[in-house]
């Protein structure tokens, strides 16, 4: 048998040339993962730094000046209204009580003298034997004896209180701070320390800041600002090492102004505080939760942005890819979007890459194929 040997080059352009004269099968639109879109509920969780405040912090400062004898509370101490933290000394107000008692005895004692001066003068003027002017001086005597007692009673009045300044006591139930005072130390009404703060901690007041624009979003979902503070759902707060406080709070005030540099609102949330774990002063994260019923909820690679605007890929009746805008709720966990506006029940949307498909690109062979 006659054999015929060509060269491995001839063969290897042969091939090539086969290669390139058969068509290019093109596969269909059908390695795009599309999802329908159907109405959900969902909540979502947003973080906002917050600063824990005890429902009532009193800075203790003394009314008077004087030198501390007694300091009658630890630090970190519970403390009930009216216990007495410290005392200064007592002695110069105790004589300066003694000397105010003194003038007013003095005073009612010339007072007593003035009052029979001026009963004598009227009975002796009645008889015509002194003058009106001399009944009248018994009775303005009379007036300023009166005025000296009654200055006499006011200093009695003030050197009590002073006396009784001496005596620092809470006003409020809580925990006492630290205190940078000791017994001997010199103090006074101006001090710009505090002896100590005592905040009231049975329940906490925990701060934290929204936008404006969250603010409204919220006015908006429950129609008026009175509804949006009353209807609000209840708030996790998460603590400095990580961990959810066991307690939830609810906000119960809105500030009625917007900070101009920030442009952000205070708001306020509750906490109970039973085991005192939460302390005046520190710093946690409220987790405030946006609940949406009846929501469209798709991912957000089935989204891309032109000039800030979301859009989404709705799949036609032939499988092919339309460009839709669609509004987004402000907030998202990362992962998803929820969609507010721009999406109909039952409606069929590119679920992945969004970004890297262009209008009118085959995505199914048929919807009703892919449904």
């Amino acid at each position: 048998m006659n054999r015929l040997f060509l060269p491995m080059g001839f063969v290897s352009l042969m091939l090539l040339v086969a290669a390139c004269s058969q068509p290019v099968r093109q596969q269909e639109g059908s390695d795009y993962k599309l999802m329908t879109v159907e109405r959900t509920d969902r909540t979502l969780t947003t973080s906002y730094t917050a600063v824990i405040s005890g429902r009532q912090s009193v800075e203790i400062r003394p009314q008077v000046s004087g030198t501390i004898t007694e300091i009658c509370v630890s630090e970190g101490a519970k403390v009930i209204k009216g216990q007495t933290l410290f005392v200064i000394d007592q002695v110069p107000y105790l004589s300066a009580l003694q000397t105010a008692l003194a003038n007013v005895k003095s005073a009612e004692a010339a007072v007593a003298t003035a009052r029979l001066t001026a009963e004598s003068k009227e009975e002796l003027f009645q008889e015509h034997v002194v003058s009106d002017f001399d009944r009248q001086t018994a009775q303005n005597s009379l007036l300023e004896a009166e005025a000296t007692l009654a200055q006499a009673k006011a200093e009695e009045v003030n050197a009590r209180n002073n006396l009784s300044y001496t005596v620092i006591k809470s006003p409020v139930n809580g925990v006492a701070s630290m205190s940078s005072y000791r017994v001997g130390a010199l103090v006074n009404s101006s001090i710009t320390t505090p002896l100590l703060t005592v905040s009231d901690d049975e329940e906490i007041f925990v701060y934290f800041s929204m936008t404006e624009q969250q603010i409204l979003s919220l006015v908006r979902q429950y129609g008026t600002m009175d509804k949006a503070l009353a209807e609000m759902p209840e708030v996790e707060l998460r603590l400095s090492d990580g961990l959810m406080y066991a307690h939830k709070g609810k906000i119960d005030a809105i500030s009625g102004t917007t900070d101009t540099e920030t442009g952000a609102i205070t708001l306020r949330a509750v906490f109970p505080n039973p085991e005192r774990m939460l302390r005046n002063g520190s710093t946690a994260t409220i987790v405030f939760p946006y609940v949406k019923n009846g929501v469209f909820v798709i991912p957000q690679e089935a989204t891309f942005e032109i000039q800030d605007r979301v859009y989404v890929y709705k799949v036609n009746g032939e499988g092919k890819a339309e460009s839709a805008q669609v509004t987004v709720f402000p907030l998202n966990d990362g992962k998803e979007y929820i969609v507010e506006r721009g999406l109909e029940q039952g409606e069929t949307i590119v679920a992945e890459g969004a970004g890297l498909i262009q209008e009118n690109t085959q995505v199914a062979n048929s919807l009703q194929e892919k449904q």
